[in-house]
């Protein structure tokens, strides 16, 4: 049986889940500083345990959060200050008190009217292009998703050491540099959109095939990108943007199709397409079809649109391979890379027969740029199996195995060993 304060304390626990990014990203534009801003924010919701003992619940319990959490960095920044006299916490902590005592009304509606943007203006300010590209994914994932150092750290096989260093160096960095927590001007954006939408997309990708782990997914990434890129296009509709969020959802809507019962890897052309969540795809497709009809689509939309082609066909077989060599085609002019190129062997050798795709992926393995990527290995081994050429394809997989960080693709390497025995 529960009582007042068991109720209490879910309802606490339930505002921290869904609102805490909103809080502390709207307390890093009030305070200026990432430290101070967490450290605020939690104490605010220990506040919030005692305090709503008697006085319930208020109507608007994130402003009161936000109020609350200042008025705490207030307080820190005082005592930290006359410890530390030469310390500008003082300076900082007399400018918020000015600014509460002077308009209390105007600050309370900026938390309110503000708090939207914020989560926009946290995601750019952690993907500052001065800001190493590791630091802008750590950033984002600790402060933007609320992920663990520890499960961070993990995804990207490092140490939680590691990773701590690279976050606390970043954090030092903005805060040195006085880097802005503002969403960029229109003549900065398409610089620094690209760099945003690139952490996105790594951070989805990771999220829709671990690197490492016991699962083939983890749905806690792959989720968090896609509220990431939700966000961004409610603020932000820009085509890339559109593209983004469409790759993203028409990926995702395969996920649970993409394992059996047992954990184990099921291949695209086998799986049970029933399976497939068809709102995520109708959603995606209606997506895809709108940022193609601006004319400014970049990468990303070009490979939302071939995943759309995979999403609208009703088996493998079905599927208009030639409209996917071609899109592939489009995707190497705007960005040309080893992996696209990988990509495109393998829908050639599915729409010209096995034979081509192993010409075109020795070609590439020739020139030594993937010479450690899996999946140019274990692509290889199937269409080397298929022809029949069980040497070549035990050989190639037997690589990729050797290459393989996540246990279920283990396990599938090794199955494809065993029958080829």
């Amino acid at each position: 049986m529960t009582g007042p304060a068991d109720h209490l304390r879910a309802s606490i626990d339930a505002l921290y889940k869904t609102e805490s990014r909103r809080i502390l990203a709207t307390l890093i534009r009030l305070l200026g500083d990432f430290d101070v801003a967490e450290d605020a924010m939690h104490d605010a919701f220990a506040a919030a345990a005692q305090q709503w003992k008697d006085s319930g619940i208020p109507e608007n319990p994130r402003t009161w959060l936000i109020s609350a959490a200042r008025f705490k960095a207030i307080d820190t920044m005082r005592r930290t200050a006359r410890f530390v006299p030469d310390r500008q916490e003082g300076v900082s902590a007399d400018r918020l008190t000015e600014q509460l005592e002077a308009h209390p009304f105007d600050v309370a509606l900026q938390i309110d009217k503000g708090i939207q943007d914020d989560e926009l203006r946290l995601i750019f300010t952690c993907c500052h292009p001065a800001l190493t590209p590791e630091a802008r994914i750590a950033l984002t994932l600790r402060e933007v998703c609320d992920l663990t150092t520890e499960e961070i750290a993990r995804a990207f096989l490092t140490t939680p050491a590691t990773l701590a260093q690279r976050i606390v160096r970043a954090k030092a960095k903005l805060r040195d540099e006085r880097i802005p927590f503002a969403i960029p001007q229109a003549s900065e954006l398409p610089a620094r959109l690209g760099a945003v939408l690139h952490v996105i997309y790594l951070v989805f990708n990771e999220g829709y095939s671990a690197s490492s782990g016991a699962a083939v997914t983890r749905a806690d990434l792959s989720g968090e990108a896609i509220r990431l890129g939700r966000l961004l296009h409610q603020l932000l509709p820009e085509p890339e943007v559109t593209g983004l969020l469409a790759l993203m959802l028409l990926q995702e809507s395969r996920r649970t199709a993409r394992t059996d019962d047992t954990g184990n890897m099921v291949l695209l052309e086998d799986q049970d397409r029933t399976l497939w969540d068809r709102a995520a795809i109708d959603e995606g497709l209606r997506l895809v079809r709108l940022a193609l009809d601006t004319r400014r689509f970049g990468p990303y939309t070009v490979q939302a649109a071939i995943a759309a082609v995979h999403s609208s066909s009703a088996t493998a077989a079905e599927t208009d391979w030639n409209e996917i060599v071609g899109l592939y085609d489009i995707l190497l002019r705007m960005d040309a890379s080893p992996v696209v190129e990988l990509n495109r062997a393998v829908a050639v050798a599915m729409r010209d027969g096995a034979e081509a795709g192993v010409t075109l992926i020795d070609a590439i393995l020739q020139r030594g740029e993937l010479t450690n990527y899996l999946f140019a290995h274990s692509a290889r081994g199937e269409l080397c199996r298929r022809l029949g050429r069980k040497d070549d394809a035990r050989t190639s997989f037997t690589r990729a195995l050797s290459l393989a960080q996540q246990e279920p693709e283990r396990r599938f390497l090794e199955g494809q060993i065993e029958k080829l025995r």
